[in-house]
């Protein structure tokens, strides 16, 4: 119970520093409406629990994000703790703001460093794959484009991460010494907040960044799927038609594989593929095959899909009444496609794996009008 009443303790004070918060230009009332809710549910949820059971609590999080807040060079505030849709998914951005009159992106991890890993397991996705949906939705966002992502871990970070995040993304580290921030409570006494923050680490990732395994919607490399061991593009399969409904969705894209980063991120009409999108694009279901497929004996379907044959049916199904090119024609029209690195590792692995000959070349055709 005095873990519980603690926990609550910290809640109130991240109440009454909410409250404390500039208004107007620096922080948007909008903004800190959000951040009571946040600490109020937060309050409700100890508030209810009467025994003395193991308490998974975000109130570190919510600390984290009140306390950059309150750093006086930290302005123009438009979003905090909000999701960012980017294409087919969101993400999750704690505060959107400039700093130093640069626009920033911030995330924000309360996670001990041990429990920070860095390619995910079973349990949930690593840093990496998170890191690169938010430099996606960064580069793609039209109204809210930052220059800059800003990692802030409340904890610090592991040697490991730290050391990926610099080499791969180009990261650099910020300077916390200006973070000394005192508050005044009752009776004159002075509270250090920095002090809970005494192990923090942030790291700064700039969006004109290409290291060697950077987001590939940022470094604008061309990809094939021919750059897959083992697989390859016979000659005779280039005979296969690209009309109907890929040929269709492929011409209504943009091809941008020539363009530059910095004319990309001016236009602003991008549109970010995730894995599911691009099977779908150039699955044979998607393609005319749909009625085939359906028609093939169930034993034959078990074999080959094996536990996904149930998906795959619901897919066919899925063409048949909703045709992909009418349901995703209207939103790709005149726009950039873009993928992450993850995105086009895995989508070249379940291709290569699982995709007829046919398939494989819509998927390398595809690659080439992607970011």
């Amino acid at each position: 119970m005095e873990e519980i009443e603690a926990l609550k303790q910290r809640c109130k004070g991240v109440i009454k520093r909410i409250e404390k918060l500039p208004s107007s230009t620096k922080i948007p009332e909008s903004c800190k409406k959000t951040l009571f809710k946040l600490a109020n549910s937060e309050l409700n949820y100890l508030s209810r629990l009467s025994s003395p059971i193991p308490v998974s609590s975000n109130i570190g999080h919510l600390e984290s994000v009140v306390y950059i807040l309150q750093q006086p060079f930290i302005t123009g505030v438009s979003r905090v703790c909000k999701s960012i849709k980017n294409g087919f998914k969101s993400v999750h951005v704690d505060i959107i703001c400039t700093l130093y009159k640069t626009p920033l992106w911030i995330i924000v991890s309360d996670r001990n460093p041990r429990y920070v890993s860095w390619d995910g397991s079973d349990k949930g996705k690593g840093l990496k794959l998170r890191v690169e949906e938010v430099l996606a939705a960064a580069v793609s966002s039209p109204s809210l484009k930052p220059c800059s992502v800003v990692l802030f871990f409340s904890n610090g970070v592991g040697e490991f991460v730290n050391d990926r995040l610099i080499s791969e993304y180009g990261a650099a580290e910020f300077n916390l010494s200006d973070f000394e921030f005192f508050e005044e409570v009752e009776d004159g006494w002075v509270n250090v907040l920095s002090r809970l923050f005494r192990d923090a680490c942030m790291l700064e990732i700039k969006l004109n960044f290409c290291g060697s395994a950077a987001s590939s919607s940022e470094c604008g490399v061309k990809r094939s799927i021919g750059d897959v061991p083992g697989f390859t593009l016979q000659e005779k399969n280039k005979k296969v038609s690209l009309g109907g409904a890929f040929g269709s969705l492929l011409s209504q894209m943009k091809f941008c594989c020539e363009v530059e980063l910095d004319h990309l991120l001016n236009e602003g009409n991008l549109i970010n593929f995730d894995t599911t999108a691009l099977i779908a694009l150039v699955s044979g279901i998607s393609n005319g095959c749909a009625e085939k497929f359906l028609a093939t004996p169930d034993i034959e379907l078990r074999q080959r899909f094996k536990g996904n044959t149930q998906f795959v049916i619901a897919q066919a199904l899925s063409e048949i009444q909703t045709p992909i090119d009418k349901e995703l024609g209207g939103v790709i029209a005149g726009k950039k496609g873009i993928i992450c690195e993850s995105v086009l590792s895995e989508f070249k692995e379940l291709v290569s794996m699982c995709g007829g000959p046919n398939e494989k070349l819509r998927a390398d055709e595809l690659l080439k009008c992607l970011m």
